[in-house]
């Protein structure tokens, strides 16, 4: 996948111009409170592709935050909090994920409302026929991404949806580089198999 259809579908950055990362720090209310609204649209959606339905990424929301509140102490006001924060979240899906409590939904209802990797792609025409045609690719691109392992399908949507580069995920997943790149290309190769299977 180019960057260009990368970057059309990731979400971006949330601006952290005028945020006072010290107030966080120190947990001073109003600079969470700023902090938290910045970040949460990004987390939200975050939690919502990995975990494959909207009431789970609540519940995780939740969790997100007040670990981020708990941990303000170990933020650094002089790089970018973006990072720090979706290991925070990615971490909370893994916990989920390894807690046996959790079991992802049918594929139906994988990563529901989520836009697919193939609604991304350009489309000559608008017209209902070729919007019935791109709804239903992009709903089996949602249940194909769905389906992923777990450690694939994180790999995916952080570099997917949140276009990010392979050493920012390493450092996420405590991965080295280069296990990264494996593990995205064995993701990426999956997707190629069911979706081969679905004729897409």
């Amino acid at each position: 996948m180019d960057s260009s259809s990368r970057n059309s579908g990731q979400n971006p950055a949330p601006s952290v111009d005028g945020l006072d990362l010290e107030g966080v720090r120190r947990r001073d209310p109003r600079a969470l409170e700023d902090f938290f609204e910045a970040f949460f649209d990004r987390v939200f959606t975050h939690l919502r592709r990995l975990l494959g339905n909207e009431s789970a990424a609540q519940d995780a929301a939740q969790d997100v935050f007040l670990k981020i509140h708990r941990g303000a102490h170990l933020l650094d006001p002089d790089r970018d909090p973006g990072p720090w924060v979706m290991t925070i979240a990615t971490n909370v899906c893994r916990d989920l994920w390894r807690s046996g409590g959790y079991r992802l939904g049918s594929a139906s209802s994988s990563l529901e409302g989520t836009p697919g990797l193939a609604e991304r792609l350009p489309s000559e025409t608008r017209d209902p026929e070729g919007d019935a045609i791109a709804a239903e690719r992009a709903r089996l691109v949602r249940e194909a991404l769905g389906r992923l392992r777990e450690p694939l399908r994180e790999v995916v949507v952080l570099r997917e949806y949140e276009g990010l580069g392979y050493e920012q995920i390493a450092a996420i997943t405590g991965l080295n580089e280069a296990a990264v790149r494996k593990r995205y290309s064995r993701a990426l190769s999956e997707l190629g198999k069911t979706l081969q299977k679905a004729g897409l």
